[in-house]
């Protein structure tokens, strides 16, 4: 993992054997959101490809997050009739599950996980290929290490769930677990919001009104956080503390205009570059240079941070799926 991390981090190293065909890659990413996550995904892997120089084709299929799981099913049949080499999924609902448990039963494609750095036991016997992105139960632990401290360990808190997943238990359960070791802290309501910003605003505005004596609210995502903040500004409440996660383009904007208090910042395009590098040792015929697992680096940010600390980790983090216009 530590050799891989290195790949990851250095220069590219071009091929100089080529194979005989273009590699097939299939992408079927839930990207319709907010979050600018996924979408930086398939830039940051697509420009790795090339500059491995390796020849491939990639068909990328994208939907809404949780609530598009008949459409998902409809684009990876899609994506298995072209016959790919590799496909790129990931695993929050338990639809998903099942369709990848279809894969691994038949061997191919070569199945790597993005979004998901802990391996299922159940698929010990068949592994995919390789499991990809950033830990979220470490990037949740930054957060409620530094949440709970903010609120000197006593409040009433809001959790907005993602959908019932992966998800929602990686990264809302942890913070859960975090906040139930103070006896002072409380969760007097949760939601599941589907990821959508419009539930989590309608979810945020209630529970204001049940309980406006409420600290903070740790939301599960960046559309979720979003729609938080939108409730939050409409009735003059920014004194309570709100989270981020992944620290996209739309978080850091709100961070820095002291929406946010919080977030976790993905060094995004590690997993893009992660996903394309471990495709190319397969194809020189090194998989076993590849690990199970690569979770790429996180670092916590608070909206105190100085323009100059958020300029050079966009730097980083977006080296190869382009900076935002405003860091220009």
């Amino acid at each position: 993992m530590a050799e891989f991390a290195d790949i990851v981090r250095a220069a590219v190293e071009p091929i100089t054997t080529k194979p005989d065909h273009p590699v097939r890659i299939a992408i079927v990413y839930p990207g319709l959101q907010a979050s600018d996550y996924w979408r930086r995904s398939e830039t940051s892997f697509e420009s790795r490809l090339r500059s491995t120089q390796l020849p491939y084709e990639l068909r990328s299929f994208f939907s809404k997050p949780s609530v598009d799981a008949s459409l998902q099913s409809r684009q990876l049949s899609e994506a298995l009739q072209w016959q790919p080499d590799y496909l790129v999924f990931t695993l929050d609902i338990a639809s998903q599950g099942r369709m990848i448990e279809r894969i691994l039963a038949r061997g191919k494609p070569k199945l790597i996980l993005q979004n998901i750095t802990t391996p299922l036991v159940r698929w010990q016997s068949h592994q995919p290929f390789l499991y990809v992105g950033f830990d979220h139960a470490q990037g949740t632990k930054l957060l409620a290490d530094r949440m709970l401290k903010q609120i000197n360990h006593q409040g009433k808190y809001l959790m907005l769930y993602f959908s019932p997943g992966y998800v929602s238990k990686m990264r809302g359960d942890t913070f859960a677990r975090e906040a139930a070791k103070y006896p002072g802290v409380t969760q007097v309501a949760a939601y599941y919001t589907d990821g959508n910003r419009d539930k989590a605003y309608q979810a945020t505005l209630r529970t204001l009104q049940e309980h406006p004596d409420i600290k903070m609210i740790f939301a599960n995502s960046t559309d979720v956080a979003l729609g938080a903040l939108q409730a939050l500004q409409e009735t003059d409440r920014l004194d309570i503390l709100l989270n981020g996660w992944g620290g996209g383009d739309a978080e850091l904007t709100e961070l820095q205009q002291q929406g946010l208090d919080v977030t976790v910042m993905r060094i995004n395009d590690d997993n893009g570059i992660a996903m394309a590098e471990a495709i190319k040792l397969d194809q020189l015929n090194q998989p076993e240079r590849v690990p199970h697992i690569f979770a790429g680096d996180i670092e916590l940010l608070d909206k105190s941070q100085s323009p100059a600390e958020i300029e050079r980790l966009k730097q980083q983090a977006f080296r190869l799926s382009g900076l935002p216009k405003e860091a220009h």
